[in-house]
């Protein structure tokens, strides 16, 4: 099944295709937080401060208009968060590197109903980093991860590297470890 994706104001689009392979959790991080404050998108959080976020392979993400709007922004050396420069919706999280299979988009950039996205994708079934909540979890939060969820997770991101599906992304330049935009700081965006 794919699922369309789409900005707030509609001018970066695209496709996630094979939902099948996608794992949706629920993030409390702090770095979590502050993206969606730094850009001013503070509604992409639950009442908790939770960023729910649907990882997959890099290969299963097509951007098909406006992917000379994508910018980032990088809290730390290891993450780059990727936002739209026309209307600085959150988009998703990836490592600082192309090869590694792993990209975190966020619920917000998904254009479809959450009746839809659940659906197409099922309820998330963890939470991360609770502990950094800015108030009482919903009552409809994921449980934490277990160990069994964190093995599958672990297997799945494997089997992706084996598989060729950090490439290609359209996060960093084709043929290169190069991302499309230039990592900005949180002060800079």
């Amino acid at each position: 099944m794919n699922l369309p994706l789409r900005c707030k104001c509609g001018r970066i689009r695209g496709t996630i295709t094979n939902t099948s392979r996608c794992f949706r959790l629920v993030c409390y991080c702090k770095d979590c937080q502050a993206y969606a404050r730094s850009l001013g998108q503070e509604d992409v959080l639950d009442a908790a401060g939770g960023t729910d976020i649907t990882q997959l392979p890099p290969a299963h993400i097509t951007i098909t208009e406006g992917i000379d709007l994508l910018r980032c922004l990088s809290l730390s050396n290891r993450v780059l968060r990727w936002y739209a420069d026309c209307c600085r919706s959150p988009i998703a999280n990836t490592a600082s590197v192309p090869y590694f299979p792993l990209v975190g988009v966020i619920h917000s950039f998904m254009d479809v109903s959450d009746q839809s996205k659940d659906a197409a994708l099922g309820p998330a079934r963890w939470r991360l980093f609770e502990e950094s909540a800015t108030g009482p979890l919903p009552l409809d939060a994921p449980p934490p991860a277990s160990v069994g969820v964190f093995a599958q997770r672990v297997a799945s991101i494997l089997g992706w590297w084996m598989l060729g599906l950090a490439r290609p992304t359209p996060f960093f330049v084709e043929g290169s470890n190069t991302p499309r935009s230039r990592p900005r700081g949180q002060s800079e965006t």
